[in-house]
Formats: structure tokens, sequence, C-alpha cells
């Protein structure tokens, strides 16, 4: 039955009793309009409301319901759809329209954050491509001929070429780093896991900070979710070694209920107490969604913080 129907035959049944009440009892209007009839109006009047009302109620019920679970759907936690049940047929097909709405915005919204991600990580490797040729090649250089002139120089001469020498190759050292962040040549080479062995060594010598490490990925994945993985577990790191105040941190990576599970759990100050430690988590939610992945930051049972990245993998190789 349609919500027109229902509307219509609510309305008509408290019509319907109104009228059978008028031809059928003894109740006579006279004008003018005496006290007694006068409240029987009144009281008609308010009857015929407070059935309306219930009978309304009833047929408007499911509208209400969808119109909350509308509400509750997140655009950072896809997958949810309504569910109404017991609804009549315009309600369900409201509800259905809705959910494929949905359906749609998702996979516009995943395919266009991959091809985004993609384009980005194109971009960054062209960037630390020109930082390893151009700008790495020319301060070698630099730390040759620094090199060639404090042998040539005087003694006072050759110790500040030296320190300038020095300067140089700490300069050179940061330009390597940065581009082995901008894009590991080791996730190219040798594959996720050792990519983020690679990056546990380098946070387990910041204040030595002890990093446990516990990688029983079996599938193979994609290169998307290799790269959406790494960088969560380098946001997360990051988070820990400039905020969290910690002194161990465990790197998880394993197969949960067929798909990928990464975790990132430390002993820190927790979430709340950490400044600018949420700047990065929406761009890891972000990236996860690109994926059709979902991340969640919460505290950890013995204090803390716990970023875990869950990405469904396909059946079969990927």
């Amino acid at each position: 039955m349609s919500l027109f129907t229902r509307v219509l035959l609510a309305n008509a049944a408290v019509l319907a009793i109104a009228t059978l009440l008028l031809l059928f009892s003894p109740i006579e209007i006279s004008f003018p309009v005496t006290n007694t009839q006068a409240l029987i109006l009144v009281t008609g009047f308010i009857v015929s409301v407070i059935l309306n009302m219930l009978l309304l109620r009833g047929v408007i019920a499911p509208l209400r319901r969808l119109a909350a679970t509308m509400r509750s759907v997140e655009p950072l936690q896809p997958g949810r759809r309504l569910t109404i049940r017991g609804a009549d047929a315009d309600v369900a097909a409201l509800a259905t329209a809705f959910n494929d709405m949905l359906d749609r915005l998702e996979t516009e919204r995943r395919e266009s954050g991959r091809r985004e991600l993609l384009a980005q990580e194109a971009e960054r490797q062209r960037i630390a491509r020109e930082l390893h040729d151009e700008v790495g090649q020319v301060l070698t250089s630099v730390v040759l001929e620094l090199e060639q002139a404090a042998r040539r120089a005087g003694d006072h001469e050759a110790t500040q070429l030296a320190a300038a020498r020095e300067a140089v190759r700490r300069s050179l050292d940061d330009v390597r780093r940065i581009a082995r962040e901008l894009r590991p040549e080791v996730l190219d080479d040798l594959g996720l896991q050792s990519a983020l062995r690679a990056l546990c060594t380098t946070a387990a010598a910041h204040d030595d900070l002890h990093v446990e490490r516990r990688f029983e990925l079996r599938d193979a994945v994609s290169t998307e979710v290799e790269l959406v993985v790494y960088r969560v577990a380098q946001e997360s790191l990051t988070n820990v070694m400039r905020h969290a105040g910690a002194s161990e941190v465990l790197v998880a990576l394993s197969n949960v209920d067929g798909g990928l599970r990464l975790v990132v759990r430390d002993d820190g100050r927790g979430l709340s107490q950490r400044e600018g430690a949420g700047s990065g988590i929406a761009g890891m939610r972000e990236r996860a969604l690109h994926v059709g992945g979902r991340l969640t930051v919460s505290r950890a049972a013995a204090g803390g913080t716990e970023v875990r990245l869950d990405i469904p993998l396909p059946e079969g190789p990927a």
C-alpha cells in the first residue's frame, strides 16, 4: 500500500467516524449554539485531531526512521546502507534510491581518489628523482671541490673549508633522506614488508624508541594498497616520534577476515594530549577511502594511541 493511500485512508477514517456520529447520534446543532452544543463540537474536534494524529503517526514513522538513518551516514566511513523494515513501497523505494546514490558517490570518490593518489605518487617520484639527480649531484660536486680546496689551502683555511664541506655533506644527506621519504626505492624493489622494516629501523633510531615489528602478510597486494599502507604507517610513526613521547611502539601487518590490517600502537601520552598530532589523521582517512579501506584512531588499552587500517582484499591473486 502506498504512502498516499495510507494517509488518505487515515483521514477518511476520521471523517467517516465524525459523519456517523452526526447521522446516528441524537446530537442537534441550533442557532445560536448553546454551551452544551459548543462543548460537544469542541470535544468532537479534539477527538478527531487525536485520532488523526494516532493514525498518521504509524504512517509517518518509517519516514522519520529513514531521515534519522540518513543523518547517521558518515562519508568517511563508507559501506553503511539504509535498511527500513516494515516500510511501505514508497518509503522502501526512497531508501533504495538513497542507497543507490551512496553507491555511485562512493564509487566515484574511490576512483577519483585512486587517480589522485597515483598522480600524487608520480609527482613525488619525479621530485625525488630531480632531488637525487640534480640537487644531489650538485652538492656532491661541491663536496669534492671543497675537499680539493682544503688540500691546497693552509691550516686555517683548511679548517674552514672542512667545516663548510661537512655542512654541505649534511645537506646532501638531508636531500637524500627527503628523496627516500618522497618515494622509497625499497617499496618498488623489495616490496611492502621490506619498506615497512626500513621505516621501523629509521623510527627506532629516534631517541632510543623501541619498535616491535610483526609482519605476517601472506597475500600479494596491489600497488595502490602498498602505497596507502606505507603512507599510513609513515604518518603514524611520524606522529609517534614528534608528539607521543612514547618509549615503545608496535607496527603489525597481517591478514584478518579476508583483508589486510595495519596496526600502529604506542604507549605515549594519548591522542587527546598531543598538540598537532591529529593534523594528518584526515589525510590518512582519505587515503584509506581511496582503496576501500577504513581507518580508526582510538586509545590503546594500556594507554597511548592505536591507529588501525583495515583494507578488504579481493579473492584470488591481486
